[in-house]
């Protein structure tokens, strides 16, 4: 077992895990945060998207040794009941989602690209998505929520470059 702390959602977390944990598996085993979810194990889904130092990260296929010390952002970290952040509200209000599976990493992927100020057209949202599937919207509520808060609320998605 090997001791692995970082900050999750701006709380220190120190856990004794094996060397072979993944990051997904931290944060939802020893963190209980099951919003980070895990569709594929190979990095093809993004259902298990976080932000590890403020650049979104698959969780998926990263141990959680490799992200010691790190500052890690998951769906829970990013708004609340009653506080939505701009991009959660905006995936409502464009219906941007059905079954939910996909739902937190498309939200964590759409914060970092517009972050990235990655978000300039329909094209290139639905390019920066690519490693991101959805199996039930067809992506348009989804591009239309990002590209919403790309135009109006941009600064809601600032952090590290």
């Amino acid at each position: 077992m090997i001791q692995v702390s970082m900050t999750v959602n701006g709380i220190q977390e120190s856990h004794a895990v094996s060397p072979r944990t993944l990051l997904v598996n931290y944060l939802r085993d020893h963190c209980g945060l099951t919003g980070s979810n895990i569709g594929c194990d190979t990095t093809q889904c993004g259902c298990c998207t976080i932000h590890m130092d403020g650049r979104a990260v698959k969780s998926c296929t990263m141990l959680a040794v490799q992200a010691e010390g790190a500052d890690i952002i998951t769906i829970e970290g990013l708004g609340r009941p009653g506080a939505l952040h701009p991009l959660q509200a905006a995936f409502r209000k464009h219906h941007a989602l059905q079954c939910g599976y996909c739902t937190s990493g498309m939200i964590m992927q759409g914060v970092d690209i517009i972050r990235r100020g990655r978000a300039g057209s329909e094209a290139q949202i639905r390019h920066e998505l690519e490693g991101n599937i959805c199996r039930c919207t067809g992506y348009q509520g989804i591009v239309d929520a990002i590209s919403e808060v790309a135009q109006e609320a941009p600064e809601s998605c600032a952090g590290p470059k």
